[in-house]
């Protein structure tokens, strides 16, 4: 365990991960604002879920945090965070569609960030679809503020869409269980 939050266990990914981690990543619903190629394939989530606990949350580059719930043992989807050299990162998130609507997401990327800010973390960015308002004002709600948008071709779904950009700096966080 990695995180660990009221609800929520944030932990490496391991092997029982696949099934479940296929099926969200390979929802129409769930990747429709993602830049991820669906369906997943078990082969292909295999790969992913190996590399994925290989890395290293403390290293730049991604660490995707497989997000579990305490009370079943089930993964929930994850929370994405890539470091950046300067005391920055940026944060992204999913989860299965069934799980959506109960807070889960809230908790995890506070739980998240109150990691990365307490490691001494200057700024936290994230981005979102424009067309995801669930997921912009999960942000704002935790306290990002829009800071800019732009226009990006997504190759998998060949697609141009526009982007909103987020930016949280660790002045303005007010602790995992605010807002």
């Amino acid at each position: 365990m990695l995180i660990d939050t009221e609800r929520l266990r944030l932990r490496r990914f391991q092997p029982a991960d696949i099934p479940a981690f296929a099926a969200y990543r390979s929802d129409p619903e769930v990747a429709r604002y993602q830049e991820w190629d669906f369906p997943l394939s078990l082969e292909s989530a295999g790969r992913l879920v190996r590399r994925y606990a290989r890395s290293d949350p403390a290293r730049p580059g991604w660490f995707p945090y497989a997000v579990e719930l305490k009370a079943d043992g089930c993964l929930l989807g994850d929370v994405a965070v890539h470091r950046q050299p300067g005391g920055e990162a940026e944060v992204g998130f999913s989860l299965a569609r069934e799980r959506q609507g109960h807070g889960y997401a809230t908790e995890a990327v506070r739980g998240v960030l109150a990691d990365l800010f307490g490691g001494g973390l200057r700024t936290v960015w994230a981005e979102c679809d424009v067309r995801n308002q669930r997921s912009a004002r999960l942000l704002e709600r935790i306290g990002f503020e829009f800071v800019s948008q732009r226009t990006v071709f997504v190759r998998g779904k060949r697609e141009w869409t526009e982007l909103r950009m987020f930016s949280l700096p660790a002045e303005k966080w007010n602790g995992p269980g605010e807002g």
